[in-house]
């Protein structure tokens, strides 16, 4: 068990990372990466939210979709479960942290229709794995998305202060450097 743990955790933080190898959370990537707190307060929400909505996804195809053969289902529940974890998220961080809330904007409550979360509770139904897999999944994902947004914020910082050429400035060097980060992850390729 603790094998298959640490390989679901490698694979996931760097081998099929879901920014650099699946493409998944490109929005939010480059939306809030352009400063270190930002991309830091979005990476532990996306975690939060990730963890809770892979245990909470498994136990309701599990226990429920399954079992009432209506399998069909598991989008609109599980969207249901992640739009209520990002209300959740979006409240307490609000409350706890006026500051963070208003740099993170619109991007806070796109949570909900980011890919990543969604997309990491249906693979974990598809890889069959269990609720303790599950969980470990989610933290995996959640940590190789918070992982590429730090790279990202880190470099975007740099480029700011930076000599960059005119017609680069802005999205575009962002989206060059995105596409080397990617390629510079598909080194990892063969660890597992």
């Amino acid at each position: 068990m603790l094998k298959s743990i640490f390989i679901i955790l490698v694979s996931t933080i760097l081998v099929n990372n879901y920014v650099f190898a699946q493409f998944l959370g490109v929005c939010p990537f480059l939306g809030v990466s352009a400063k270190v707190d930002t991309a830091i307060g979005m990476g532990i929400a996306v975690t939060f939210v990730v963890v809770l909505a892979s245990a909470l996804t498994w136990m309701i195809q599990i226990f429920i979709l399954n079992p009432l053969n209506i399998a069909y289902l598991q989008t609109i529940a599980f969207i249901l479960v992640i739009a209520s974890l990002v209300q959740f998220v979006e409240m307490f961080i609000k409350k706890a942290s006026p500051a963070l809330y208003t740099a993170m904007g619109v991007y806070l409550p796109l949570i909900t229709t980011n890919c990543v979360v969604l997309g990491v509770a249906v693979l974990n139904i598809q890889k069959e794995y269990n609720l303790i897999e599950t969980i470990f999944s989610g933290f995996g994902a959640s940590v190789g998305f918070t992982l590429a947004l730090l790279f990202m914020s880190c470099l975007r910082e740099k480029l700011a202060i930076g000599n960059v050429p005119k017609a680069l400035q802005g999205v575009p060097i962002a989206l060059v450097s995105a596409g080397l980060m990617a390629l510079a992850f598909s080194g990892f390729g063969g660890l597992v």
